[in-house]
């Protein structure tokens, strides 16, 4: 199954809520401390609501509940995967995607046959503070070149009028944050980039 081009990140089921009926078919809950009990109920409702609209979910870091509730994926950074069992997310048969900054972080995603890298900051991102200013096109252009016809998710500092480069330079996903969530008008925002991606 061919995975949609335009990848938002949420961080509650309310964007969820607010998000699929616009027509999102590729989604990330990214639920940073929470108790197990919340991040249960929690991403048990995501994969209810991406059922109900038919979009993929992918669940950040918490892969034992991915597990347990049933869903599809998993997307795990680089301190992630010092902890997860990536054997038993496979044996339960769910996809996994990986956040990449380096060559060295590359070549360990790569070792564990990922479904899809994930390459950032290609743009200053306001997100998160990271060793990695910005990554830049050229190096979305390395990246694809390394890992073939694997899936090469762009993010960080992503908006509507960088999706184009950022695919001419060999992403296949782009993933956006901020430009949704901190706009004045997210609604409309998100339609602007299916329109972009599609």
């Amino acid at each position: 199954m061919k995975l949609d081009r335009f990848y938002p990140i949420f961080d509650s089921v309310d964007w969820l809520e607010r998000m699929l009926p616009l027509g999102v078919k590729l989604v990330q809950l990214r639920v940073k401390d929470r108790p197990e009990a919340e991040l249960r109920e929690t991403i048990a409702a995501a994969q209810a609501l991406c059922c109900v609209h038919g979009a993929v979910l992918v669940v950040n870091d918490h892969w034992r509940i991915a597990i347990d509730k049933g869903c599809d994926w998993v997307h795990l950074g680089q301190e992630d995967l010092d902890t997860a069992d990536v054997p038993a997310i496979r044996r339960a048969g769910l996809k996994l995607g990986i956040s990449t900054h380096d060559h060295a972080e590359l070549d360990r995603a790569l070792s564990l046959s990922p479904d899809y890298v994930a390459l950032g900051p290609v743009y200053p991102t306001i997100l998160k503070k990271m060793k990695w200013h910005q990554q830049g096109l050229e190096k979305v252009t390395e990246w694809k070149g390394l890992i073939g016809d694997l899936p090469l998710v762009a993010i960080g500092g992503m908006r509507v009028d960088r999706a184009e480069g950022a695919f001419a330079a060999g992403a296949d996903i782009v993933s956006v944050v901020t430009d949704i969530t901190l706009n004045d008008d997210p609604e409309a925002r998100l339609r602007e980039w299916i329109g972009a991606t599609r």
